[in-house]
């Protein structure tokens, strides 16, 4: 499939719904790439299980603090070098490149690059949605290794990072992330068509498409998005779907932490106070105590009237919203994967319930 300029921005509304309130800001995303097709680029975008098994993948992405994004917005360069690095250590060319998650602006660094290189972007990530660090995704779970990693920021300076420790690749290069000013561009989990055949969660830079088109033409028909976007969700991997709240936010406690944009959001309505706590992504949503939804469970946040995502960074006292729930996909919810990015995982005691 070849990206459309009028699909970019279907494509992150799909993914800023998709990335549960982190990933960082698409629109900057979008723009990046819509800037790209308009000097006359191509973006290729293919379906995984087509893939030659010997061909050479490598990821790009950026890490960070979504709310520092919007301060340093990127020049693109950076995710190319930082492929560059990787590279360069393999001693040999991307044959194509992916996003590492699916949710907010990483779903468009790897359109981008495709664009800038001439290569084509995998149709497949390895989350999902949006986790907030390295070592959380399917690639890991099925043994691929995380390392050599390449990070550069907008300065121009880079970093090679080698172990054989996805969570201590994580470790290693948030604390580059830091010293890069909070944001980074990385490149890593550099591995074959057969690898991401066995690893990906596929399809999901179309699904992020077509969500966006639904919530489009619904407002454009009159038609309810959310009605609509229950209809498609149960034909697709992510069948389990439901409003779980709705009502105006009271409060919204955020900070940056550690490269991570950290804190909580209270939700009220006349029955009761919802509390979303989030680390970059929404990870539970609890109305007095009782858990209505948890991660690795996609919590949504969208505009009550529109249906349009709202990213954590852009939350505002005073919106009014609707909360969803989506049952992420079986690849996802197994025993292996919920110890790498389930409720232990982020230190909660909760343990993991499924959305239906």
């Amino acid at each position: 499939m070849e990206l459309r300029f009028e699909d970019v921005d279907d494509l992150c509304t799909g993914a800023a719904f998709l990335g549960a309130g982190g990933g960082g800001d698409p629109y900057i995303g979008g723009l990046m790439v819509k800037q790209e097709l308009a000097a006359g680029r191509k973006i290729e975008i293919i379906d995984p299980d087509g893939l030659d098994d010997a061909k050479l993948i490598i990821p790009t992405a950026m890490m960070g603090a979504p709310t520092v994004l919007l301060e340093k917005i990127p020049s693109g360069e950076e995710p190319i070098r930082a492929l560059r690095v990787v590279e360069k250590e393999l001693g040999r060319q991307a044959d194509a490149t992916m996003p590492t998650e699916v949710g907010g602006i990483n779903s468009t660094i790897p359109l981008f690059v495709g664009a800038r290189l001439g290569i084509p972007v995998v149709d497949a990530d390895g989350q999902g949605r949006a986790f907030p660090e390295l070592q959380m995704e399917t690639f890991a779970i099925e043994g691929v290794k995380g390392c050599p990693l390449g990070i550069s920021d907008e300065k121009g300076d880079t970093s090679l990072v080698m172990t054989d420790d996805n969570h201590r690749m994580e470790w290693i290069a948030r604390g580059i992330t830091i010293r890069f000013g909070g944001t980074a561009y990385f490149a890593n989990y550099p591995m074959s068509g057969a690898e991401v055949k066995r690893s990906a969660v596929k399809h999901t830079l179309t699904l992020a498409r077509r969500i966006g088109e639904i919530i489009r033409n619904s407002r454009s028909r009159k038609l309810d998005p959310i009605d609509e976007l229950f209809t498609f969700l149960a034909t697709t991997s992510y069948a389990v779907a439901r409003v779980i709240f709705d009502g105006k936010i009271t409060d919204v406690d955020r900070r940056t932490s550690e490269g991570f944009t950290l804190g909580s959001v209270s939700i009220d309505n006349p029955s009761g106070r919802c509390i979303i706590e989030f680390q970059n992504e929404n990870l539970i949503a609890r109305v007095d105590g009782e858990v209505l939804a948890i991660v690795p469970d996609i919590i949504s946040i969208l505009d009550a009237e529109t249906a349009m995502p709202i990213t954590n960074e852009t939350l505002r006292y005073g919106q009014r919203v609707k909360v969803m729930a989506v049952r992420v996909p079986p690849i996802m919810r197994s025993e292996a994967a919920l110890k790498q990015f389930g409720p232990e995982a982020f230190g909660m005691s909760e343990a993991y319930r499924a959305l239906e």
